[in-house]
């Protein structure tokens, strides 16, 4: 039976769920069946119409694979690529109508140009033909550009009306301007998503100086996004520093205090960086873990039959973890968790839904694979 679980300070309260999940499936029955293998970290997959799946490998490689897992060449195109530390090439994302327009987004670190120094995050788009992207184009650069190898987020998410929304880090080194809307740093931003230009609509943060394209601010490192499809909003993992990791509803004009608020604390001596919430003017997360960190990455909602008893949850990936949390939700409260496939011992970069209904986990290793879960 899942388990309610509530994490302050250090103290795990548990406490057994008043609603039995009954016929709910036995986490311990799950199947994990390698559909591929032989990717070199990588940390992003996505599924096409016909049932083939893009990968993305961190070093800056694109990959198809078939649908019986064979890897494809590198996919050419792809633009050139930052690859250090955290960063280099990061999210595919499929347009919604890719059936019909081919287009296929991309987010990278790219290096600086014209003598800037540095690099950002970008957001590349191109239409795949064959083994090929053409037609290239960047749609967006973070900016100020800044030498980092950290932080770079990099999860995209597009919104049923079609617009495109961007995480974008604090890139470790630029918490303090984290707070000031008239940067890229630390924010979510939503996009036309054929201009790169800001969406209409757009929340105001400031009357002066703010960037039309920001939607939210006082992220750290966001590195799982999805859309909630039953509320109808946008949903985020992000990265804490020493614990205060955080699940968040990333709603329009929403501060959610990094670094003046915040449940983590400073590396090695645990010392308090900001305050602890709730706080006036801030959001809450949902759910956050401390002391120690999990790492949560990518993240899906189930909406296919084929888990019983985990229509409607949300899986999250974790690196720190190695393991891939199913969090129990009643409206858009946290009710329950628990861990799976802590056995395989592998970092979970990404979790997706595919398009059988099954869910898919990515695993970042040199020798990462990608693999499918079955009751």
């Amino acid at each position: 039976m899942l388990k309610r679980v509530q994490w302050r300070h250090g103290a795990l309260a548990v406490v057994l769920c008043s609603a039995a999940l009954a016929p709910a499936l036995a986490s311990d029955t799950l199947k994990t069946v390698t559909v591929a293998d032989g990717l070199v970290h990588p940390w992003s997959m996505a599924f096409l119409p016909d049932g083939r799946m893009l990968v993305t490998e961190r070093p800056g490689r694109l990959r198809l694979v078939a649908a019986n897992g064979k890897l494809s060449p590198p996919i050419s195109g792809v633009p050139a690529v930052v690859a250090a530390g955290q960063c280099g090439l990061l999210e595919v994302l499929p347009h919604p109508q890719f059936a019909s327009n081919g287009w296929v987004y991309l987010s990278y670190a790219e290096a600086g140009e014209g003598g800037e120094s540095g690099n950002g995050l970008a957001v590349f788009r191109a239409r795949l033909q064959g083994n090929a992207l053409v037609e290239g184009q960047v749609l967006f650069r973070q900016a100020p550009k800044v030498s980092s190898s950290l932080h770079c987020a990099g999860r995209m998410v597009f919104a049923p009306d079609g617009r495109l929304f961007v995480a974008l880090g604090d890139r470790f080194s630029q918490k303090e301007l984290v707070q000031n809307p008239g940067n890229h740093f630390g924010k979510v931003v939503r996009l036309d998503a054929d201009t790169g230009k800001a969406a209409p609509g757009n929340p105001l943060l400031a009357t002066a100086g703010g960037l039309p394209e920001v939607f939210s601010l006082g992220h750290r490192n966001i590195q799982g996004m999805a859309w909630h499809p039953g509320r109808n909003e946008l949903w985020a993992t992000e990265h804490g520093p020493q614990g205060g990791d955080e699940l968040n509803a990333v709603l329009p004009g929403r501060n959610y205090g990094w670094p003046l608020v915040t449940y983590g604390r400073n590396y090695g001596v645990g010392t308090r960086i900001g305050e602890e919430g709730p706080k006036p003017g801030f959001e809450q997360p949902l759910q956050h873990w401390v002391p120690v960190s999990v790492a949560p990455s990518g993240m899906a909602f189930l909406t296919s039959d084929r888990y019983p008893g985990w229509k409607g949850q949300l899986f999250l990936g974790t690196l720190r973890a190695q393991a891939l949390i199913r969090l129990q939700l009643q409206g858009n409260q946290v009710v329950g968790e628990e861990r799976l496939l802590g056995k395989l011992k592998e970092r979970i970069r990404d979790v997706r839904q595919g398009p059988d209904g099954y869910l898919y986990v990515l695993t970042d290793s040199a020798d990462g694979r990608v693999i499918r879960l079955e009751p």
